[in-house]
């Protein structure tokens, strides 16, 4: 992996959990190991969740877990800035050429999955296929001056989407079968989140995407985005997810184990290393 580079991508709309750092800490032994660099991007594109607080507390609890990177919101860097509040325009490129290739639809259905598209999805909230209400259809032509429209990328049905995953191995999705028209663009300006990271990624030249496995399906619809737009897509490492005792991922409504509860406890990054090492399958 010649150029290694490597990224954290956090969002301040809550304090980070075990599971964020076992996360990181894997993406971090994957940028050491190969002697690449380590971005850290601020993900913080929801205007109504993200806090300054919550920015101060992400920096402050990477640091105490032991986390380094290289470039970052709080250190620059050559594809600063890293916060994607202040990215937008770079964004904006991107859905306007996906818009004049053809590639998206505006959409006027009022679903709950695109209030959510800002975030990444989750296991068991992943939005349901789309039915193709909005479609194009012969001879139609959408109204795009119909207030609160969205904007869909149109999958290519029937078409399978496979990649190698350096944990897991080949993956494979087939569109319109395990996912659905997805939206990229939302009406009220902002980019969604699976559009927002690959124009980051492929920006900021990052080369390989470690992450959770609860987004597996979102690397399969970004793969079409980086194929429609153009843009070399990276490798991907998706890591085991971190549950609670009853099975359940940890979110950040998980206040007993975030990493700040868990500092006041006594607990040290050691302690919490030793302890999923231990646990590991």
């Amino acid at each position: 992996m010649r150029g290694y580079r490597g990224r954290l991508a956090p969002s301040p709309t809550g304090f980070l959990h075990l599971g964020h750092a076992r996360t990181f800490w894997i993406a971090q032994q994957r940028a050491q190991t190969n002697g690449g660099t380590l971005v850290l991007r601020n993900e913080d594109l929801d205007r109504d969740r993200s806090k300054p607080e919550f920015v101060t507390a992400m920096l402050e609890d990477l640091r105490w877990f032991g986390l380094q990177w290289q470039e970052g919101p709080d250190l620059g860097g050559p594809y600063a800035p890293y916060s994607q509040s202040q990215r937008l325009d770079l964004y904006r490129g991107a859905f306007e050429k996906l818009r004049s290739a053809g590639f998206v639809y505006p959409c006027v259905c009022s679903r709950q999955n695109v209030l959510r598209a800002l975030q990444a999805p989750h296991p068991g909230e992943d939005e349901p296929i789309y039915p193709g209400t909005c479609r194009p259809k012969a001879g139609v032509v959408a109204d795009t001056k119909t207030a609160r429209v969205n904007w869909r990328f149109q999958v290519p049905d029937g078409e399978t989407i496979s990649f190698a995953d350096g944990n897991l191995g080949q993956q494979e999705f087939v569109a319109g079968r395990d996912f659905g028209d997805f939206v990229v663009w939302r009406h009220d300006g902002l980019p969604s989140y699976q559009l927002a990271v690959i124009v980051d990624d492929a920006a900021m030249a990052i080369t390989e995407v470690v992450r959770g496995e609860d987004l597996l399906k979102s690397t399969a619809r970004q793969l079409l985005l980086y194929k429609a737009l153009g843009l070399t897509a990276p490798r991907f490492y998706h890591c085991p997810l971190v549950t609670d005792e009853a099975g359940i991922r940890l979110a950040k409504r998980h206040a007993p184990l975030s990493l700040r509860n868990l500092r006041a406890k006594g607990l040290t990054p050691q302690n919490m290393r030793e302890a999923w090492t231990k646990n590991a399958p």
